[in-house]
């Protein structure tokens, strides 16, 4: 990503009514060639059930694995956190945050929103 992308993807987001940043599937989309971590935090068989995965997306399921593996992923890159419908995710953007990331940005809508935008997605 250069420095023009990685300013525009900061920018480009608002906060939720939760507190949270919060990107749209759309700014998402056009970022899916950057080097971002996307962050799925939803139960494995979510992840590969009716509503699929974005493509690169890393499976962390936030009940159970998301707090012991903050540790291996890069502070220095954008981090978004992707799940049915934005709660979840909501909720690992702020332990993310509590954990000291402060590039980390819920997907607005979750899979949910991404799959009624008929955005690609692998099962």
């Amino acid at each position: 990503m250069n420095q023009d992308q990685s300013t525009q993807f900061e920018w480009n987001h608002h906060i939720n009514s939760e507190g949270a940043p919060e990107i749209t599937p759309e700014t998402l989309k056009s970022f899916l060639s950057s080097d971002i971590q996307l962050i799925d935090v939803r139960r494995q068989d979510e992840y590969t059930g009716e509503l699929g995965h974005i493509r690169g997306a890393r499976l962390i399921t936030l009940e159970t694995d998301l707090e012991s593996q903050l540790g291996q992923l890069s502070q220095e890159k954008p981090m978004v956190f992707i799940c049915r419908s934005g709660v979840r995710s909501t909720k690992a953007c702020f332990i993310a945050q509590a954990h000291g990331f402060n590039n980390c940005f819920n997907l607005q809508g979750g899979m949910l929103r991404w799959g009624a935008l008929n955005f690609p997605v692998e099962k």
